[in-house]
């Protein structure tokens, strides 16, 4: 049985029980393309590869980004080492791990894979898809993840490939848009129970602005998702949800209301390591019993003593504190040069919890850390770049005014947002 299956009936049938669900997200590359392995910089693991795969002698450096074989490399490493219950991947990365491979057949850890693609996490560089209001869109076939190929031969109900998937939604609060959101989610959700296929949904925050105060953005996201699955008997509902942690009222709002709904977060960007174990920590505090960490995980300088550590906070071993100082003390005992000094590393930080970033940025509202639109602006209504020369404009919410700036006002505002993201 996997370990997934047996968690979500242990927190079906007890509402107290620590159980928790961990996800490696593993499908950035349906969203960043190239920069989906994440930056050599980070070193995944020392000294657990053959020589030949050391990270100490990747060739072709200079382009700064793994390849995809490193990237398998790393989520057979993930799988093995047994901490994680879901590993995430794009179509593609499933057929070749587990239809060709047969990477989870003796293994508890359950295959998925990214069923749909809209274009708010169409990510690419240069581009600016992410910006749009998000238009609903799949690439991949259930098929395909099932099978790896167009009509899938279903013996008994056995599938060579990962019978589950991720489907995302975002409502920006355009009725338009939201219908055909749903829509599309309706006739995969149907096509998905004919073809007995599991899925788990992910609600993203607007991409653009939707009018609502990001205060209140948990309700208007926990409304739309009650609302979404009364109409959807238990055979097509999904096994979990995905959603961004806003904080614990809305977090047991949404818990409590009907037990056999369970809950899960996503993780938005790296962060510092605290802000993603108090992130964690706080949100199965208040109810969630899923976390899915992709670049979180993705960019940390040693992956699997970071998801170690992810696995001691959810069993209540350690705190988020001292996960954060466990964590460096494995990285100084292995050579390894954490990206920021340890004091550095505690502080929270505020969290892009979009692909794009920008103006659909979410703050993460953990304990300890306030709302900070107010201190951000200069107070006039203007925002510094990160050199402090060029300002744009922003509105009433604190988010930039994109119709308002001119292109050096753009120009400097991209560059500050790609700074904060990727220093």
């Amino acid at each position: 049985m996997k370990s997934l299956d047996k968690k979500l009936a242990e927190v079906k049938a007890n509402r107290a029980s620590r159980a928790f669900v961990i996800a490696d997200a593993k499908d950035a590359d349906m969203a960043f393309g190239v920069r989906a392995p994440g930056p050599r910089s980070y070193l995944a693991t020392r000294g657990m590869r053959p020589a030949q795969f050391s990270p100490e002698v990747w060739t072709r450096d200079e382009y700064g980004y793994r390849n995809l074989p490193e990237f398998l490399d790393i989520i057979r490493e993930v799988t093995h080492q047994g901490l994680i219950d879901i590993m995430l991947m794009s179509a593609y990365v499933n057929e070749q791990l587990t239809i060709k491979e047969g990477l989870f057949k003796n293994s508890h850890v359950t295959p998925a894979a990214r069923a749909n693609d809209t274009t708010d996490v169409w990510a690419v560089r240069h581009g600016c898809y992410t910006r749009e209001p998000v238009q609903t869109f799949r690439s991949a076939a259930i098929d395909h993840i099932q099978c790896g190929k167009l009509e899938c031969e279903r013996d008994g109900g056995e599938v060579p490939g990962a019978n589950l998937g991720l489907y995302s939604v975002t409502f920006i609060n355009d009725l338009d848009q939201d219908r055909a959101t749903t829509q599309a989610y309706k006739e995969f959700r149907e096509e998905a129970e004919r073809k007995q296929f599991r899925h788990f949904l992910e609600v993203f925050d607007p991409n653009v602005d939707s009018g609502i105060a990001p205060e209140k953005l948990g309700e208007f996201i926990n409304d739309n998702i009650i609302r979404t699955l009364a109409g959807v008997p238990e055979s097509g509902r999904p096994v979990f949800l995905k959603i961004v942690y806003h904080g614990p009222r809305a977090m047991e709002e949404l818990a409590q209301y009907d037990p056999n709904l369970v809950v899960g977060i996503l993780g938005g960007s790296a962060g510092t390591t605290y802000d993603a174990f108090k992130l964690i920590h706080d949100a199965q505090k208040y109810g969630a019993r899923v976390a899915l960490f992709g670049r979180k995980i993705n960019n940390a300088e040693h992956q699997l003593a970071f998801i170690e550590m992810l696995r001691l906070i959810t069993d209540g071993k350690i705190s988020p504190e001292e996960a954060c100082h466990a964590y460096h003390g494995v990285l100084q005992g292995k050579g390894i040069k954490p990206r920021l000094p340890l004091e550095k590393d505690l502080q929270l930080t505020d969290q892009a919890m979009s692909y794009g970033g920008g103006s659909s940025r979410t703050i993460v509202n953990v304990q300890n850390n306030p709302l900070r639109t107010a201190a951000a602006t200069n107070g006039n209504g203007s925002k510094p770049s990160n050199n402090g020369n060029v300002q744009w404009p922003v509105g009433s919410n604190g988010r930039p005014d994109f119709g308002g700036m001119n292109s050096d006002q753009r120009r400097a505002y991209d560059n500050h947002r790609l700074t904060r993201k990727f220093g």
